[in-house]
């Protein structure tokens, strides 16, 4: 994602006062090496807790490939108590 793409999505997400996560990458280089970048908004709580959602969600995805199950989509719903 360049500069410029990563800039209008912030704007575009902190024109909501809600909490977020963005985290993005570039293209890995001959040596392996890849820039990732993390950018949050709102309570830092939330945001790690909006992390670990991410990473529960994507080891179902990988368990769910492995044990072979053809499920077209797993929708992720993070009850938030408050």
């Amino acid at each position: 994602m360049n500069t410029r793409s990563r800039r209008h999505l912030q704007e575009v997400l902190e024109k909501d006062p809600s909490c977020y996560v963005l985290i993005t990458c570039g293209q890995p280089t001959e040596d392996g090496q890849m820039q990732v970048e993390m950018t949050y908004q709102g309570d830092t709580t939330l945001a790690a807790y909006l992390l670990q959602g991410a990473q529960l969600f994507i080891d179902q995805e990988d368990n769910n490939k492995e044990e072979d199950y053809s499920s077209s989509a797993i929708r992720l719903v993070t009850p938030v108590s408050g």
